[in-house]
């Protein structure tokens, strides 16, 4: 989702957002997504409401006019009405909405418990629908190192760089914000600093493969131009600026077509699920030594790597005694 942080706000909005950043300590991406379901709330709003004509389009709907009254007038009903047509009209998926909802509990929390701006939450008794659990998108082994193989021939001419992008994501599993925010003193001989959701600090253990890609991509970085705001950043781009969200995902999405695999299917945040489950299947890395490495708050987000594959499915059943029995034979 790509989302421009400043765009389309209302001073409460502006209020809150800058609360999430300094106080609470969301990542900018946790933020773009908030405003933007806060946003696409208060559209629908107004025009549910009749404040704007009802055929208009919901992203050309201005809300940079909505006031502390008018979010005392939302009601939990107005919440629903919202929650109904994101399933109904637009098809959004049980998971989909439920982040709609916890945007919109947390705005609404905010303005009532936080601020007192005004003199009801309507969102207090939102339920959340029922999510299904999926097992993670991951790349096989086989599949990894092609990927890799493709970004370490490519003949962009960034290829150092966007290996040994490649290369973190794949051995560390790091979250695409944890990975731009790198920088060169984050690194000391074989550990990295990274800081990861909510501000919070930890500590990674780089292998060969990873030294080797930074080692690699170090002296192309040293002959580009580099602007002083980015002068300690590990990824740059060509203009000499700290690399991009939106820069590593196109770089990714290149590489994962190149290498002949499915974009539709497969993502950077694919390669975070990949390097867990690698790390698990074949390192046998600890539920909590994993838990640790991924920056996970609980143990019960890391278990979904604790998945069992199709093919260890399919050697357990083969591996029954009985699973070569013959009633033919005497």
């Amino acid at each position: 989702m790509c989302y421009n942080l400043f765009m389309d706000s209302f001073e409460v909005l502006d209020q809150y957002r800058n609360y999430m950043l300094a106080v609470l300590g969301r990542s900018e991406l946790t933020v773009k997504e908030y405003t933007y379901d806060i946003v696409n709330f208060f559209r629908f709003w107004k025009r549910d409401k009749g404040l704007v004509p009802k055929d208009t389009p919901l992203d050309e709907i201005d809300v940079s006019d909505i006031t502390v009254k008018q979010i005392n007038k939302v009601t939990s009903d107005d919440l629903l009405v919202f929650l109904i047509y994101l399933g109904r009209e637009k098809k959004q998926s049980n998971a989909t909405r439920a982040r709609h909802i916890a945007s919109l509990k947390s705005f609404f929390k905010y303005c009532h418990s936080k601020k007192h701006l005004i003199d009801e939450n309507p969102a207090y008794d939102i339920e959340t629908p029922k999510i299904v659990k999926r097992l993670p998108k991951y790349l096989t082994l086989s599949q990894s190192q092609q990927l890799l193989k493709a970004a370490y021939s490519s003949p962009s001419e960034y290829n150092e760089r966007d290996y040994c992008m490649l290369t973190l994501f794949l051995n560390c599993g790091l979250r695409l914000a944890e990975l731009r925010s790198i920088d060169l003193d984050h690194i000391h001989d074989t550990v990295l600093t990274v800081i990861g959701k909510g501000n919070k600090e930890r500590t990674i253990y780089l292998n060969k493969a990873c030294l080797d890609s930074i080692a690699e991509w170090l002296p192309k970085r040293a002959q580009m131009n580099i602007k002083p705001s980015a002068a300690k950043a590990l990824f740059v781009s060509k203009r000499g600026t700290r690399i991009s969200d939106d820069m590593i995902q196109i770089v990714i999405k290149n590489l994962l077509m190149q290498a002949g695999i499915d974009t539709r299917v497969y993502s950077v945040h694919k390669l975070r699920h990949t390097a867990a489950t690698l790390m698990y299947k074949y390192g046998h890395v600890d539920i909590r030594n994993l838990q640790q490495i991924l920056g996970h708050q609980s143990v019960s987000t890391t278990q979904i790597y604790t998945h069992v594959d199709e093919q260890q499915l399919q050697d357990a059943v083969n591996s029954n005694p009985l699973a070569g029995f013959d009633p033919d034979k005497k």
